[in-house]
């Protein structure tokens, strides 16, 4: 065989490598469209690929169907064998972009920090490096019977913290 050459059969079982860059340039017209930015992209070895989107606003099932349909329709079922999800992230999972906290603007979070130390407050700023939270604890302050409620501001670089998310609550 001719170096550079390879046999027909051998193309044919040659799989195509799908990557995150591939699904990125896909979409990135839709979502622009759509007023919605990325969360995440995996692929998988096997070619697994899930995508996270989200907005400001909300993200509908029929979102998430456009940008599926869109990713198949540009994927070639010949040359890539592909299982595909496309889904907004759960309200239960942690914040993995900048967007989540601006979205989460003024609503109840709930950081854990790299060394283990876990807080809930109110995220009132979002900074392109770090974050503002506002937490309240009941303290005993210096003339007082009662325990007083005190509120502290408290500022995190994103690389400080394990994971941030939104408290979920059903008052």
């Amino acid at each position: 065989m001719v170096k550079g050459t390879e046999s027909p059969l051998l193309l044919s079982f040659k799989k195509v490598m799908i990557t995150k860059e591939n699904i990125e340039s896909i979409i990135e017209g839709i979502l622009k469209e759509k007023k919605a930015y990325l969360v995440d992209i995996h692929v998988s070895t096997s070619n697994k690929i899930t995508v996270e989107l989200d907005s400001m606003g909300s993200i509908s099932i029929d979102d998430c169907v456009d940008v599926s349909r869109l990713i198949e329709n540009s994927l070639d079922r010949e040359q890539e064998d592909f299982e595909l999800e496309v889904s907004s992230p759960g309200l239960s999972q942690p914040f993995k972009v900048i967007q989540q906290y601006q979205k989460n603007l003024n609503k109840e979070i709930e950081v854990i920090t790299k060394e283990g130390k876990k807080l809930t407050g109110t995220l009132i700023l979002v900074e392109p490096d770090a974050f503002e939270m506002k937490t309240s604890k009941l303290l005993k302050v210096e003339g007082k019977k009662k325990k007083q409620l005190v509120e502290e501001t408290m500022r995190f670089l994103y690389t400080e913290i394990k994971s941030a998310k939104v408290v979920i609550s059903f008052k």
